[in-house]
């Protein structure tokens, strides 16, 4: 459990301006927006509202920082991502607890996404150095082929509210790793973790204009004419899928290199000759890791008749015994969801389940009293056609609809315009290789409920999303192919 003196002394160590140039400077007019903790409904912290021109600002300073970034040594860039790394694990629980403070999740879990998201920068500061292209005699004899990587150049990212850590150490890493210089605007609700990581690249070493933070309340005015700019020359976003088209179709104007990781129905699916022991430790962390508020949450437990029941019970037993409360507190599992919307979003959603003959198994309402708290929950008999089967939940709520055979299971998880993860918990080998061909998403957990890695390509298809991040494919994401002929001497 942490007091009310650490939380202040971290406060106040974050910056409260825009980060354009190398400078920490107001928002243009001086105005603010106001920062709460989800916990308690009370304002932690004001910081600079960016306008419009703020944002242009910031994109001419990361032009005016991209030659130079660009020919800094590949071994240079990859030694600053090393440092940031190194000084984030000797200052892991100040992030920890400031992710509490400002998003609501459990300290150890906070703890975890600081491993994970400097596991990005570690990653990248390894890649930045494996940057390859190739040389050689082309078919006809006449000849030489060169192939090489260059910098897309400077690019904009819009990071989410749920991981305000790990969503931008994921883009920003091999953004840097590539030679790209970067605009970041991170989510209004959340913008503190960012700041704080900018600041600690600044303590180690980043050259200014490199990496440039316009924090907003209006982000699709600020983001506009950064998207419409012809100096940008790449669009990142994490968020849902109908921004996400917005964006799309706005980057379209300049042809812009865009990456998107998108929305997600993720089905968990569940044989009968499952391992339900492993299947339920699996279930309570695909599904209450951030509170439910993940892409990658399993959304839809799709569980063969035959063992639902013994599924559920056990699921619910594990459900009823979750601790909810302030995540700062000892053994807290479950912290508040970010807003009202998502208290309201949940309960609408269960509340359809159960019109159409659904049953609460365990939890189901809201915590009345300080903060937007709502029961873990667990909903059996979900029948086709509710909207909890059909949208994000985004919420500690896990829903349990049955299926007959392989064939009904696999049309059932299909049956989404989402594809970006999906859960499998069989101990056939056989038949787990066959969902992982006959499941359309971009990843798969086989026997296991988080799958994230930095060394691992993150992604979806259908409506999820477009492009990868982590991994070899992650820092292709920010290189430009270059080919050249020669003529044979």
């Amino acid at each position: 459990m942490t007091n009310a003196t650490q939380e202040s002394a971290i406060l106040d160590r974050v910056a409260t301006g825009l980060f354009i140039g190398g400078e920490w400077v107001d928002a243009d007019g001086g105005r603010t927006l106001a920062v709460n903790d989800p916990a308690t409904g009370r304002i932690i912290k004001e910081i600079a509202d960016a306008s419009p021109e703020d944002g242009v600002r910031a994109l001419d300073a990361a032009v005016a920082a991209q030659a130079s970034w660009a020919a800094t040594p590949p071994r240079e860039r990859g030694e600053l991502l090393r440092r940031a790394f190194d000084a984030l694990m000797a200052r892991k629980e100040e992030f920890a607890l400031l992710m509490t403070l400002e998003m609501g999740k459990p300290l150890a879990e906070a703890r975890g996404e600081v491993a994970y998201g400097g596991e990005f920068l570690r990653w990248f500061s390894e890649e930045a150095v494996r940057i390859h292209g190739r040389y050689g005699l082309n078919p006809e004899g006449t000849g030489r082929m060169i192939v090489s990587q260059r910098p897309v150049g400077p690019c904009y990212f819009i990071t989410p509210w749920n991981f305000p850590l790990a969503m931008a150490t994921r883009k920003i890493a091999p953004a840097l790793a590539a030679g790209c210089t970067v605009v970041v605007k991170p989510a209004a609700l959340t913008p503190l973790t960012t700041i704080a990581f900018v600041q600690l690249l600044e303590e180690v070493g980043l050259p200014k204009g490199v990496v440039n933070v316009v924090t907003t309340s209006k982000s699709s005015a600020l983001s506009k004419p950064i998207i419409g700019d012809p100096r940008l020359r790449k669009l990142s976003f994490t968020g849902s899928t109908e921004v996400g088209r917005t964006l799309i179709a706005q980057a379209a104007e300049q042809v812009l290199r865009v990456s998107m990781e998108l929305g997600g129905n993720a089905p968990f699916v569940v044989f009968e000759d499952a391992d339900l022991d492993q299947a339920v430790d699996g279930a309570m962390v695909a599904k209450f890791r951030n509170i439910g508020q993940a892409c990658t949450a399993a959304n839809r437990f799709i569980v063969q008749a035959s063992v639902a029941d013994d599924f559920a019970r056990r699921v619910a037993e594990r459900v009823r015994s979750m601790k909810v409360g302030r995540g700062t507190e000892d053994g807290v599992q479950i912290g508040p969801l970010i807003d009202d919307d998502a208290i309201a979003k949940a309960e609408e959603l269960v509340a359809d389940a159960v019109s159409r003959g659904a049953s609460v198994a365990a939890g189901g309402s809201r915590i009345e009293g300080e903060g937007t708290f709502y029961q873990p929950t667990v909903v059996t008999g979900v029948v086709p056609g509710s909207e909890i089967l059909k949208q994000e939940i985004f919420g500690p709520v896990l829903s349990i609809t049955t299926f007959t055979d392989e064939d009904d299971a696999v049309r059932i998880a299909n049956d989404t315009e989402f594809g970006l993860v999906s859960y499998v918990f069989t101990q056939d080998l056989a038949r787990g290789h066959r969902m992982i061909d006959r499941l359309d998403t971009g990843m798969m957990g086989l026997n296991v409920g988080v799958l994230s890695n930095a060394a691992a390509p993150f992604g979806g298809v259908k409506q999820s999303g477009l492009g990868r991040e982590g991994g070899f494919e992650g820092i292709h994401e920010f290189l430009d192919t270059k080919y050249t002929l020669m003529p044979v001497e």
